[in-house]
């Protein structure tokens, strides 16, 4: 998602080029008061806590359901809003200006005016143009928002961001790409999706395939200390404590407030769904409405990058205490075979090593990642083909997602309209008998640059719901199989549909100029930036 062009990865090569040339401060932060302040849990005959104590899970066992359909998980998450009586939760790398991003945050302002707490913490990569929003929320009681490792000026300017992330690269490359949600303490979702259009199929021009997981019991306090963990870190600032920092004129609540009411007036309710998810549940809405919830019981843990990770000082963190450590050595333990999906694909050292260690034992690797046609990250792509070959000698199966080859599928088709559909769900699955699900790709920015989130979950029926009945990994319509040539020299790609097969020797879907400009460009971004 590049709201803000070429902050991420696009960008690298402009920026780490200018950060040579240019020098001096890049705005100071101010000195703020934060007050600290934890999780709170809403009674036990609240609407949310009746409904997961209904659900009778056994002790120290977790409540889980995948959010796979995006129309399901936007219901999912207004719903929790609409029952929420005592706390919410928000935690987030993206919250877009857009009919998704104003209806949330109008929700969850209306949350706030009838007494439910509310904590909004946003990374500030992509928060141009976004103040008017954000310190209208803030302005509204009950409610704080905060901002991670923020940008000391430059609100309003796209152009001013990118000279300030030249000018403090070292500090301002680092972000929280966490995503969480929390209500009243007791029930939560996690997984990829940002608040945004493109995450729950409302995009124009581009949408993602994308999973969450809605959770419930032992595993949302843990995510709880999580957020708790961020919320009360130092690496947090106030939005307005920001804004006045940056120059912005002041405005009284009142006049924030109102603006904030404006900007989000003309957004309609998106309507629920009619129809029960792929699974066969309700959605959340209507069975909250009923008083219960759809979970399955499953030993379930919560991991997260520590805060600290981002911080020169504390150094060692990002190679010995990351999600995407935790992440590999859960992989090792294997037996007989691994499904990942990661929308962006570039495998370091330890991943390489842990793969051909598992490869070397006999087991069952199989990757599925975006195309570089489909990705939003081309330059990920270019890294990846230089490890394409290594991987298939190891015996990989490695799959890309083609937006064309998707709406070959009627109902995709439908969903997907004229826009691109791209993967952007985060899963790994361990035997079909453990699950990790999260906001994590396995690429190093992952591992050593941002901070992550997620969940591990041992449950063979969600193993099988997620490779079966939803992304029906067995088949793979929607994507290319990238093989090696009989020489061994190089790639294609292979796309079957019954009888027919199709068989290309450069990256499907791309023009010579596309992949020529790409690979000039990746001449000048480090793959550790990737």
């Amino acid at each position: 998602m590049k709201t803000v062009a070429g902050l991420r990865r696009a960008g690298l090569a402009w920026i780490l080029f200018a950060s040579v040339l240019l020098a001096g401060c890049a705005g100071v932060l101010p000195q703020v008061e934060r007050v600290p302040s934890k999780t709170l849990v809403a009674a036990p005959d609240t609407p949310l806590v009746s409904a997961v104590r209904a659900a009778d899970l056994p002790a120290e066992q977790s409540g889980i359901w995948p959010l796979l359909q995006a129309t399901h998980a936007l219901d999912a998450r207004l719903a929790l809003i609409a029952n929420a009586t005592t706390s919410l939760d928000l935690q987030y790398y993206l919250v877009a200006d857009d009919p998704t991003g104003r209806v949330i945050l109008r929700a969850v302002r209306d949350a706030a005016l009838r007494g439910v707490r509310v904590r909004l913490l946003v990374d500030d990569l992509y928060t141009v143009d976004l103040d008017h929003l954000l310190l209208g929320l803030a302005s509204t009681p009950n409610v704080e928002v905060r901002l991670f490792n923020p940008f000391a000026s430059a609100r309003d300017s796209s152009l001013g961001r990118l000279l300030l992330l030249a000018r403090d690269f070292k500090r301002l490359n680092h972000r929280m790409h966490n995503k969480l949600f929390v209500a009243d303490g007791a029930v939560g979702i996690v997984g990829g999706r940002n608040l945004a259009d493109e995450y729950f199929l409302r995009g124009a021009r581009g949408n993602f395939i994308d999973f969450d997981l809605l959770v419930a019991g032992p595993v949302v306090p843990e995510l709880s200390h999580w957020f708790d963990l961020y919320w009360n870190s130092p690496y947090v600032y106030p939005v307005a404590d920001i804004a006045h920092a940056a120059g912005r004129p002041p405005q009284t609540p009142q006049e924030l407030r109102a603006r904030f009411d404006s900007a989000t007036a003309g957004d309609p309710q998106p309507a629920p769904p009619l129809e029960e998810d792929l699974f066969g549940s309700p959605p959340l809405r209507q069975l909250l409405a009923e008083h219960r919830l759809p979970l399955l019981a499953a030993e379930s843990h919560a991991y997260a990058d520590s805060p600290d990770k981002i911080d020169p000082a504390h150094h060692s963190i990002a190679t010995s205490d990351t999600l995407t450590h935790r992440f590999l050595l859960q992989l090792s333990g294997a037996k007989r075979d691994v499904d990942l999906f990661s929308p962006y694909f570039v495998p370091g050292n330890e991943a390489l090593e842990r793969i051909r260690e598992l490869r070397e034992r006999g087991v069952r690797m199989r990757v599925i990642t975006n195309s570089l046609a489909v990705s939003d990250e081309p330059l990920v792509n270019i890294r990846l083909e230089r490890h394409q070959t290594e991987l298939l000698k190891m015996g990989v199966e490695l799959y890309e997602l083609s937006s064309n080859r998707l709406k070959l599928d009627h109902t995709l088709r439908g969903l997907l309209g004229s826009s691109t559909g791209r993967l952007h769900a985060k899963i790994g699955l361990i035997d079909r008998e453990t699950v990790l699900v999260g906001s994590m790709n396995l690429d190093p920015r992952s591992a050593s640059i941002n901070t992550e989130i997620g969940v591990r979950v041992a449950s063979p029926r969600l193993a099988e719901m997620i490779l079966r009945e939803g992304y029906r990994v067995d088949t793979l319509n929607g994507a290319y199989q990238v093989k090696l040539r009989p020489d061994g020299r190089g790639v294609r790609w292979v796309a079957t549909d019954g009888d027919k097969t199709e068989e290309v020797d450069v990256d499907p879907d791309t023009s010579f100029g596309q992949r020529l400009r790409l690979l000039f460009l990746s001449l000048f971004v480090p793959e550790s930036q990737l």
